[in-house]
């Protein structure tokens, strides 16, 4: 059963597939994460019994490929990919128990749908679209350089955020965030009197971010528009801005150029 699985399955020696399995019946997470595991050229990097677990390992690992369930406790496979935003680089297949959904999981650019019981050849079908858009997309060097895969697929930007706090998870909501701050690898999110620690990069976050709403003043700093409430020149082309609640950041004149799709040049 298992050898359909490996034949043809065009993986290239040279780049090893990352995949997670999301799935909260563990005797079909086992199983599917067994198929994977014999199929050459794929490392199952985690398996996930939840959608909140799966949200946290797949912004932590960046695999190339999410084998998701859909009606899950908490938070739903579609839910998932909303709050992940659009990636070239991850490939996900939706496995699930119901056909009702197949519509709605192409327009999320899912590459494949499958329904339960999987049929191993059929998930061999969906191995190797799934292994086709990977080794389509550039190599993910960094999560910043990750892109919309077509103008067809830009979607509203994510409205929530999972962040952890005090060995907890919660919800945030972006809208929320007064201004985001570099934090080596990671970035920190400024809300009101609080800061939550957030696992990905300053680019990686401003991807995910409208660009209507938060602007890029400094490589270490990122501010909510609506949250400024003045500009002042400094020295070399750089700028202070005040936020509302009196915090002071520096707009470098790098970043000055941004201004000018807001304010129509007058800075």
């Amino acid at each position: 059963m298992h050898q359909a699985l490996r034949k043809d399955s065009g993986v290239e020696p040279a780049r090893r597939i990352r995949a997670i399995v999301v799935d909260d019946e563990p005797p079909a997470r086992q199983w599917l994460g067994g198929l994977l595991r014999e199929a050459e050229g794929v490392d199952v990097v985690q398996e996930c019994g939840d959608g909140f677990e799966a949200l946290e390992a797949i912004e932590r690992l960046r695999p190339d490929l999410v084998l998701l369930d859909i009606e899950m406790p908490g938070l739903g496979g579609f839910e998932l990919v909303e709050m992940l935003g659009p990636s070239p680089s991850t490939a996900v297949v939706f496995v699930t128990a119901f056909d009702q959904y197949a519509v709605r999981a192409f327009d999320v650019q899912a590459v494949d749908y499958l329904l339960k019981p999987v049929d191993p050849e059929r998930l061999r079908v969906a191995m190797d679209r799934a292994l086709s858009r990977v080794r389509s997309a550039p190599l993910p060097a960094a999560p910043e350089d990750l892109a919309p895969l077509s103008p067809a697929s830009a979607r509203r930007h994510p409205e929530w955020l999972l962040v952890k706090t005090d060995g907890r998870s919660r919800f945030l909501r972006i809208r929320d965030i007064d201004w985001i701050e570099s934090q080596k690898n990671d970035v920190l999110l400024h809300v009101g009197p609080g800061s939550y620690l957030y696992h990905l990069s300053t680019s990686g976050i401003e991807a995910r971010l409208d660009p209507s709403r938060f602007l890029r003043i400094h490589r270490s700093t990122i501010v909510n528009l609506e949250r400024i409430r003045d500009l002042y020149p400094l020295f070399n082309g750089d700028y202070g801005v005040t936020l509302k609640d009196g915090t002071t950041l520096t707009m470098s004149s790098t970043y000055r150029r941004r201004l000018s799709a807001f304010r129509d040049g007058m800075i």
